[in-house]
């Protein structure tokens, strides 16, 4: 039970009296992978495609695997995904996740978006041109030649108010978050030092949360060379039921989904990540 859930009865109901809807939901909440599969049973949708834009290639894959698997079923049956170099979708999908550019083709190749009843923009809170001209984009097009298009806009923390007037007040439902206990463990660092050097503290970091710690560990690092210096010092070191894996942008898909997959059992992993993990 995700918090979303208590609010998804109401959702549904809001979106069959009108075709647009701002739903603000913190992280946590379940909104990315909860909502596109309650809409499956929608009325409105009348076996159309519905439409789920994400921000990141990384997270567009991940939420599209994760409803599959809800489902029992693979990546490109019901749930699919399109992004930049790699496309999983078939003529049984009906959930379609995919990132900002792949929005912006398909509205070039169909203003009027007739394989679609839905169109969700998912962390609209990130704010993007890509993101912002795509809803402007389904706006118009939602205006003009679709009026029983169905636009949703999800966001973590962006103040919906401004956005509600833009669309013509438009309803807002807002879901609950979850919140977990987090303690703050500071290891301050000399005013002086060095990248190469707090390559060093980071790796003796890691090692006392090994130590420390029974899970696995999530490092933020500023870019891809400090993950490459991190990892090649932990080469060796760690012990044998920890995995390092890196992630970053520039990774291929089946890298990036070996570092965000579960470690395997009587296994942790430290994930060496830029902020794409966020």
């Amino acid at each position: 039970m995700l918090p979303i859930d208590e609010i998804l009865s109401e959702l549904k109901q809001t979106l069959e009296r009108s075709t647009t809807l701002l739903l603000q939901a913190p992280p946590g909440a379940g909104k990315t992978t909860r909502v596109p599969l309650a809409l499956l049973d929608a009325p409105w949708r009348d076996d159309k495609t519905i439409l789920m834009l994400e921000p990141r290639r990384l997270a567009a894959r991940s939420a599209a695997r994760f409803m599959a698997k809800q489902l029992g079923e693979k990546p490109g049956q019901t749930v699919g995904y399109r992004t930049r170099l790699d496309t999983k979708v078939s003529s049984a999908t009906r959930i379609e996740v995919v990132t900002e550019g792949i929005l912006t083709r398909l509205i070039q190749a169909d203003p009027m978006l007739e394989d679609y009843a839905a169109v969700l923009f998912d962390e609209f809170h990130e704010r993007s041109l890509q993101a912002d001209l795509g809803l402007a984009l389904v706006r118009e097009s939602q205006q003009a030649l679709r009026e029983d298009l169905r636009v949703l806009v999800m966001s973590a923390t962006l103040d919906t108010g401004p956005i509600a007037r833009v669309l013509g007040e438009v309803p807002v439902l807002r879901s609950e978050g979850r919140a977990f206990p987090v303690e703050v463990l500071y290891r301050p660092a000399p005013a002086q030092a060095r990248r190469v050097w707090m390559a060093d503290r980071v790796v003796a970091v890691i090692h006392e949360a090994l130590q420390d710690q029974p899970g696995s560990v999530l490092v933020f690092l500023p870019g891809a060379g400090e993950i490459r210096r991190v990892a090649q010092q932990l080469r060796g070191a760690v012990p044998d039921d920890v995995v390092v894996t890196p992630l970053f942008g520039n990774l291929k898909s089946d890298e990036q989904d070996r570092a965000i997959a579960p470690a395997m059992p009587g296994q942790r992993k430290v994930v060496l990540a830029t902020a794409i993990a966020e």
